[in-house]
């Protein structure tokens, strides 16, 4: 019963009046892998929509420095959980992030989309591959929390309820979800990033794993190659196996959010500030 004491925290708390006190849990203890993993894939799925990955083959950023982009935004968001979105590191992480989208004209139903990937895409990949489900007090957490993140961050016309803004971002996606050549570049940058943390002789396979677990729908919109049914079912039977051996394991008792590992900032937070992280950081390498 001692693996579902966070659990029963998380039922005692009242998920608008206490969402990051539950967050923190949620993503700091009981699930920081499949966070981390959902969330990779919810920026991954934002490439898919051709304004979104425009924009990002004309800042260069993924082809020069993806591993730094993908560290600024893990370590950014990742403050936000662990200190509060108003907190002193919180602000300054939001100061970092408006700067950072303030230097480019991007649209305010965009903008929105990425937001409410960074809700549901969790929510859905637990539910596939997590040891337990979100329950509901921690996907309604997690709409508060990054509905407040994005009030901070100026976007407008947010959803106030939780399916109003699952059935927006499904609207989305079945609208602006379509084969672009720049969804194709910025993707494959992407993969070719994922590919780079493992050795050279794995590339093939990591390649094809990530592909595998795509949607149907992304996979047209990128342009890849759909890999055989079997590979498919071994990916998600290997997340499986592994939520089943997750389970039986002892509850995390230290958060692992900011001092999860990152190749952009060596020891995070140790020395470092949320300010030193973004496209102008002075210790960008």
């Amino acid at each position: 019963m001692a693996r579902f004491a966070n659990l029963r925290r998380i039922a005692s708390l009242d998920p608008a009046a206490d969402h990051e006190e539950i967050m923190r849990i949620s993503a700091g203890l009981e699930f920081p892998w499949d966070y981390q993993k959902s969330l990779e894939l919810a920026l991954f799925r934002t490439y898919c929509v051709p304004t979104i990955s425009a924009l990002l083959e004309r800042t260069s950023e993924f082809e020069r420095r993806p591993q730094k982009r993908y560290d600024d935004t893990a370590v950014l968001m990742a403050e936000l959980v662990e200190h509060g979105y108003d907190s002193p590191r919180g602000r300054e992480s939001l100061r970092v992030v408006n700067r950072q989208h303030g230097r480019y004209d991007i649209s305010n139903d965009d903008m929105l989309y990425v937001l409410s990937t960074f809700i549901y895409e969790p929510i859905d990949w637990l539910r596939r591959y997590g040891w337990r489900t979100l329950s509901s007090n921690e996907q309604l957490a997690a709409f508060h929390f990054y509905r407040a993140v994005g009030t901070r961050m100026g976007i407008r016309d947010i959803p106030a309820d939780f399916a109003e803004f699952r059935a927006f971002k499904e609207t989305y996606e079945q609208q602006h979800f379509v084969f672009a050549p720049s969804n194709h570049r910025i993707g494959q940058y992407t993969l070719d990033l994922f590919c780079s943390w493992y050795p050279a002789v794995l590339a093939p396979v990591v390649s094809r794993a990530v592909v595998a677990l795509l949607d149907p729908e992304m996979v047209r919109a990128f342009g890849f190659v759909a890999p055989a049914a079997w590979v498919s079912a071994l990916a998600r039977l290997t997340l499986r196996l592994r939520a089943a051996v997750v389970r039986r394991m002892p509850v995390r008792r230290e958060l692992k959010l900011t001092r999860a590992r990152n190749r952009t900032y060596p020891g995070y937070p140790d020395g470092y500030r949320p300010s030193d992280l973004g496209a102008i950081s002075s210790t960008a390498t």
